[in-house]
């Protein structure tokens, strides 16, 4: 089932965010001249992994990813955005945090600390309501991208681009936490598609993607994939392939299979292919990438003398370009009794689309066998009338109180999402 309100996965510039020095394949570069030629002698400059496979029509080349503000959004002008978005009737959507810069993936503690990951800064953050107050403090800094986390039994994960790290008892130290010891690190170091997102299954393993290193390609076996570790780091096991970038996933709450988000390659078609929500039913699977896309169409340069047949069809398809990313299935009771056991995704919106599509959260609900029975839109209004983005989600959580939490890297705020009178503390 087509979602026709879409994202795309960022690949943006950190503006004036020099503490990570970035390599430079894998961000927003200037897109040279159209039909400009290197000076005489000089090699030509590789085009940045975005890039690969742009026409060179003038429509093409206009297109590139959207930059964040350089610095986070003021308070005063997320209040603004707050009055813009808009939720189902019952809803309200309010500002849960501000100053969180470039707010990623998202897990809470034990003890209801909410951590926030980040890919374009060094740290993570911890998000803790003190005195009625919500402070931003860092936990961990000077890592690359640290935008996957995890939390399991007082103890944070940490998934960096090549590795996987762990702070014990972090809630009782957020002041001065424990030295970070490395779990996992036999992962690849390219930078395209290299930051991840992790998550501990019902089977208590951790589960790690690797992206594919680029927009189109043959993959080596060590890439386009989701591999589960022992919390130790140990038996490594692969238990999807052909996985372009998978940036959220989530257990069925009773089924316990696992679905996961993937964005589809760019620069085939303003409308093709689309995102897929995907499903894995047993271990090893193949969803298609690099020669079948939202299973059903050919790539029209890996499909030759191929078919999609033997791949995985997505659950639904999530919308051309949509970067559909975050997902989590609801299991609470605070929201009408239609949302159980639903899942909420996470469309952070199209970049390489003329007319973008996204900038919002849908939720999908589930028949019984585990397919899609209907999607509708959630959350709206991060993508104006003008063709432009006020905010552009991320991830979801949902918190011990009830309450679904929304991560916004273009705002670096976290964004919160109640029904009926629940109350929150302030923001500061």
């Amino acid at each position: 089932m087509a979602v026709r309100l879409s994202i795309r996965r960022t690949l943006l510039l950190a503006g004036t965010l020099a503490v990570i020095a970035y390599p430079a394949s894998a961000q927003q570069q200037p897109a040279p001249a159209p039909g400009a030629a290197p000076a005489a002698g000089a090699t030509p400059t590789p085009p940045p992994s975005w890039a690969q496979g742009r026409p060179t029509t003038e429509g093409a080349m206009k297109l590139a990813p959207v930059a964040p503000p350089p610095i986070p959004t003021a308070p005063d002008k997320l209040a603004e955005i707050a009055g813009k978005l808009k939720v189902p009737k019952g809803f309200s959507i309010e500002l849960y945090a501000s100053g969180v810069p470039n707010a990623r993936s998202m897990r809470q503690g034990d003890k209801g600390t909410v951590f926030v990951g980040a890919r374009l800064q060094d740290k993570v953050h911890a998000l803790v309501d003190k005195g009625g107050k919500r402070e931003v403090k860092v936990v961990a800094s000077g890592l690359h991208r640290p935008n996957g986390l995890a939390f399991k039994d007082g103890t944070l994960y940490i998934a960096e681009l090549s590795k996987v790290s762990k702070i014990e008892k972090v809630e009782d130290n957020l002041d001065s936490p424990a030295k970070m010891t490395t779990v996992y690190d036999n992962l690849p170091k390219d930078e395209p598609h290299g930051w991840k997102f992790i998550a501990i299954g019902p089977d208590n393993k951790l589960y790690i993607p690797i992206g594919a290193p680029c927009n189109i390609c043959e993959p080596s076996d060590q890439h386009a994939q989701i591999r589960r570790v022992n919390l130790d780091g140990s038996g490594m096991e692969v238990i999807a392939k052909g996985v372009r970038n998978t940036v959220g996933f989530d257990w069925h709450p009773v089924s316990k299979e696992l679905y996961f988000t993937d964005n589809g390659r760019d620069w085939v078609a303003e409308d093709i292919p689309e995102d897929e929500l995907n499903r894995v039913t047993k271990a090893g699977q193949h969803f298609g990438f690099p020669h079948c896309h939202q299973g059903d169409f050919l790539d029209p340069e890996f499909g030759w003398g191929k078919t999609c047949e033997g791949t995985e069809k997505p659950v639904m398809k999530a919308g051309p370009h949509s970067a559909a990313l975050g997902m989590r299935f609801y299991t609470g009771d605070k929201f009408p009794a239609k949302y159980k056991n639903a899942i909420f995704m996470a469309r952070h919106g199209s970049w390489n689309r003329s007319k973008k599509v996204g900038g919002d959260i849908v939720a999908v609900f589930l028949n019984k066998d585990g397919s899609v029975k209907s999607s509708e839109a959630f959350v709206s209004g991060f993508l104006g009338a003008d063709n432009n983005y006020i905010g552009r989600p991320v991830d979801v959580l949902f918190a011990k109180d009830g309450s679904m939490l929304i991560s916004d890297d273009f705002n670096g705020a976290v964004w919160r999402v109640s029904y009926g009178n629940q109350k929150q503390a302030g923001v500061k």
